[in-house]
């Protein structure tokens, strides 16, 4: 890689003023490197910057509390740029508490207008920046100072590229009419992150919907257990206790230790000192009043008994997004489709929400044509039977033309 001018900043004082300098910034993109395979929460190692074209690379094991770069982000008014953002956006809100605004995510752009979804960096840098990267430092240890040559290159190259990809980006989804639809994604999927973090995250263990009440409890006692412990030990979790196992001790309703011990998995050295900690937490989960036990989540009929309708509907589906040059996998998934012919057939509770299909930008592009498919205006028809896309959709009269 050539010469590159930035800034490396390791100081408190360096680190305030480039963070004050943030703040009157046009267009800010960054990248972050971290570790977070042996700690509670993702530690953060190194920043990459670069603002209105100036580049900068943050030592966040120097910094130590990066809590001003973030703020500089949330209360400047530059656009703000990043590749599959979700580690970045989750330093930002546990930093400061709140969404990014103008947050723009390149990844998610990339699906809007027909680029392959979920894209890796360094397939859009080849096909926007017709540029390629070095990928040798990808599983490089971001803790190690100093910094080699090829960890700085390596760390610049996934930041400078950033501003050209956008400004490709921003022009096609201005030329298709899909900026608010972008919009309103980004907005939509900073909500669904931080309510990923601050519901009930006991309820995505797999095996929690299956349980009695009194064992619901029980899991989630364990589970708030199982935090505490881990960010105090600056471990993962699932170290402290794997999932498997706490909806095993969940399901068996038992604090008694030996009990305990017995359940296969339980009897490594390792748990042998959280063995009292873990049968007071089921032993306080059972004795406590049932009115505060969880509830059992409302059932919601989300299509899984439609499965040849769904088949047949996703096929329309992928047919929709394809003429529409739309990545598939941004828009759903087939059990997506599934909960939409749910919907519009009137399986669901009359008090459920509209699933995904049917808000949005995703509802004015597949909602009424699926609405049609099932009153029968809509099929499918054979065009090209030897193309790689051989399908098209036809309106449901005699001679009528394919739909475009």
């Amino acid at each position: 890689m050539p010469p590159v001018k930035f800034e490396f900043i390791d100081q408190t004082v360096q680190f305030a003023l480039f963070c004050d300098r943030l703040l009157g910034a046009k267009l800010i993109a960054f990248d972050t490197e971290f570790i977070s395979e042996d700690c509670y929460r993702p530690e953060l190692c190194l920043l990459q910057v670069v603002a209105d074209g100036e580049l900068a690379l943050i030592d966040g094991t120097r910094i130590g509390d990066c809590r001003l770069f973030w703020q500089a982000l949330a209360d400047g008014s530059a656009t703000i740029v990043a590749h599959a953002a979700r580690a970045e956006f989750l330093f930002a809100y546990y930093a400061i508490g709140r969404p990014l605004e103008r947050l723009f995510d390149i990844q998610l752009a990339a699906g809007f207008v027909g680029l392959e979804y979920p894209a890796a960096y360094s397939t859009l840098v080849q096909k926007l920046a017709k540029e390629s990267l070095d990928k040798s430092e990808t599983r490089s240890d971001w803790r190690r100072r100093p910094l080699s040559q090829q960890q700085i290159d390596y760390a610049l190259q996934d930041v400078m590229h950033l501003p050209t990809i956008h400004q490709h980006l921003v022009a096609k989804l201005d030329d298709l009419g899909r900026t608010a639809w972008m919009e309103q994604e980004m907005r939509d999927w900073q909500l669904q992150l931080i309510e990923n973090e601050v519901s009930e995250p006991w309820r995505r263990l797999s095996g929690f919907a299956s349980l009695s009440h009194r064992s619901m409890a029980i899991a989630a006692k364990l589970w708030e257990w199982r935090e505490r412990n881990a960010e105090k030990r600056n471990i993962p979790a699932r170290r402290v206790l794997r999932d498997d196992l706490l909806i095993e001790l969940a399901r068996r309703e038992t604090s008694n230790p030996q009990q305990i011990k017995l359940l296969r998995g339980m009897e490594h050295r390792n748990h042998d000192r959280d063995l009292p900690a873990i049968a007071e937490a089921i032993a306080v989960a059972i004795e406590s009043p049932k009115d505060q036990w969880p509830e059992k989540s409302p059932r919601s009929t989300s299509g899984q008994d439609l499965n040849l309708l769904g088949q047949f509907l996703y096929s329309a589906f992928s047919i929709i997004c394809r003429d529409l040059g739309l990545a598939t996998g941004l828009v759903g998934t087939v059990q997506d489709v599934r909960k939409l012919a749910a919907w519009h057939l009137k399986l669901n509770s009359p008090d459920e929400p509209p699933p995904r299909l049917a808000r949005g930008w995703r509802a004015e592009i597949v909602g009424a044509t699926i609405h049609e498919m099932l009153q029968g205006k809509w099929g499918i028809w054979i065009d090209r039977p030897l193309d790689d896309q051989p399908l098209s959709l036809l309106a449901a009269e005699k001679n009528a033309k394919p739909r475009t």
